[in-house]
């Protein structure tokens, strides 16, 4: 699932240390959606996902 994949990945990221130091909001769609997901990238990394939506009467690619 992608949920589990982006823990993999951020937690790669976040050992980059003052690499990525200034890293504050990560911006997601509505694939990472979901409460344990968004807690526990903030338990963990301290960072902040944010969920983009297209709006609903849009179809197909949306550049937000």
């Amino acid at each position: 699932p992608e949920r589990e994949g982006a823990k993999q990945v951020l937690q790669q990221v976040k050992q980059m240390g003052q690499g990525v130091s200034r890293l504050h909001t990560i911006w997601a769609d509505g694939g990472f959606d979901g409460n344990p997901f968004l807690m526990w990238v903030m338990d963990v990394c301290r960072w902040i996902v944010e969920v983009v939506l297209r709006p609903e009467q849009t179809k197909g690619f949306v550049l937000l």
